[in-house]
């Protein structure tokens, strides 16, 4: 599977919430910087975070661009969420994917919120 096809395959699994397909991309010493937010390490750690008890459901993820150079492969696009405590949200994502050995070894996530749709 090609680094995009791994990056497409993370992505759906986020859109599902089905934690097995996410994880058979990551290697077992994962590194997941939320830039501003927390820094996961590990599978377990990572896990956790899939489905996070601050938010309901599963995501809606919308990659709008993709660009890969050697190990890394750069995602942007929209999505939108809901928290337990605030409803309903927006959000523009860059996630920055680096691979070691065939698998995502580091995610780098930098989230900026949107203005909710009128």
């Amino acid at each position: 599977m090609s680094q995009r096809d791994l990056v497409k395959e993370y992505f759906e699994g986020f859109r599902t919430s089905d934690h097995q397909r996410i994880l058979a991309t990551l290697t077992d010493d994962v590194e997941w910087v939320i830039h501003g937010h927390r820094t996961t390490r590990g599978k377990a750690e990572f896990d956790g975070e899939i489905e996070n008890p601050a938010f309901t459901g599963s995501p809606r993820l919308d990659v709008l661009r993709t660009h890969e150079d050697g190990p890394v492969v750069v995602t942007t696009g929209e999505g939108r969420g809901e928290s337990v405590a605030h409803g309903p949200f927006r959000f523009a994502f860059n996630d920055l994917f680096t691979f070691r050995d065939g698998l995502i070894a580091r995610v780098d996530s930098y989230v900026v919120p949107l203005p909710a749709l009128g």
